[in-house]
């Protein structure tokens, strides 16, 4: 058994992690910590104001900085979020940097570049999982000077391969679902798309997809932008078509465990699929586009993966996908897609890294 350990973990700063959570990385965030306290570890989260009151949370202050307004008023003035959140990730490095052996590991899950631009400057030892391909703020950060206090981890071999040209080494530690949490169930006639609904994610593909299939679809997720929802999504709704809302955990496993099939529908190269796994451990088949790490999810036995974009082929997919074996997704996720095994594997690296 591994020597419990005293972990800062960074969360993404746009969300809190509580539940509804507003997509796969917060469920990610918040399953890591709630099973780090399980197994025994000191863990601090830091996270945004109103995230679950049973994590031990240090509030990532969004506020931002008081501004003159000479410093309002010059060009370069961003946007408030900008900044915000920009002051806000200063803060937590600045606090990590004033407390040398207060923690054995940082565990960082930001998007924001600054956490590894400053890693340097903090004598604690951190981890940082990749969560996306490079963005140019990223970039900049990871080239920015010496990281022999750095480690870096991609969700899936997909997203590692996009960030080995640019770090000496990746390891990579696929999500896992808690599959207590989501149970096999009996499966249903409907098909279900799950998710943000946002362009990237292309729900209205999935839509004329379904209806291709003669299948009725139920969408389930917050509208994350209100212009493409009001344009793609509303004027497709009708009897066919419904959208649920944005569900809690347990609405949205009682909705894909009673579902036929999980439509997954991305126009960009997914970093892992979270949705993919939560799907394959209701024991609910997969019909999407073989993009990104989606692929790596999943095999025959439980899916039907078809080239990005193509509609008439993702319905056929769907046609094939609802005859799958239930038992066989289940089966693939208790094989690849399990919390227990991301936890064992994450335990492990960050271990290793506290020992380097």
């Amino acid at each position: 058994m591994l020597r419990p350990r005293r972990i800062a973990v960074i969360a993404p700063s746009r969300s809190p992690l509580a539940e509804p959570f507003s997509g796969g990385l917060v469920a990610h965030v918040w399953a890591l910590c709630t099973n780090l306290l399980q197994r025994g570890h000191d863990v601090t989260v830091f996270a945004s104001p109103g995230s679950d009151p049973r994590l031990p949370l240090s509030d990532i202050a969004l506020t931002g900085p008081v501004l003159s307004e000479d410093a309002r008023a010059d060009v370069s003035m961003p946007p408030d979020v900008v900044l915000d959140e920009h002051h806000a990730y200063l803060s937590v490095m600045m606090q990590l940097a004033a407390q040398p052996g207060r923690y054995d590991v940082v565990h960082n899950h930001s998007l924001h570049h600054l956490p590894i631009a400053m890693a340097r400057f903090v004598s604690t030892p951190m981890v940082t999982t990749l969560h996306t391909p490079p963005t140019p703020w990223l970039e900049s950060a990871v080239q920015s000077g010496p990281r022999t206090a750095m480690r870096f981890v991609a969700v899936s071999e997909h997203t590692a391969g996009r960030w080995r040209p640019l770090l000496d080494h990746v390891d990579v530690v696929p999500n896992g679902v808690d599959l207590a949490r989501w149970p096999a169930g009996p499966g249903g006639c409907d098909l279900a798309w799950t998710g943000r609904l946002v362009p990237e994610k292309a729900p209205h593909l999935a839509i004329h997809a379904a209806r291709r299939a003669g299948r009725r679809l139920v969408l389930a997720g917050p509208v994350d932008d209100r212009d493409y929802y009001k344009l793609e999504i509303e004027p497709l709704l009708g009897d066919d078509v419904v959208h649920a809302g944005h569900l809690d955990q347990a609405a949205l496993s009682e909705l894909v465990r009673t579902s036929a099939a999980v439509v997954v529908t991305p126009v960009w190269d997914e970093p892992y699929g979270l949705v993919v796994a939560e799907a394959l451990a209701s024991g609910t088949p997969v019909a999407g586009f073989r993009r990104g790490g989606v692929p790596e999810v999943v095999d025959d036995s439980c899916a039907r993966l078809v080239r990005g974009g193509d509609i008439a082929a993702l319905a056929g997919a769907i046609d094939e996908a609802v005859l799958l074996p239930r038992a066989a997704a289940r089966a693939r996720a208790e094989q690849a897609c399990s919390l227990e095994l991301m936890m064992d594997r994450y335990e492990a690296l960050l271990t290793g890294a506290v020992a380097a």
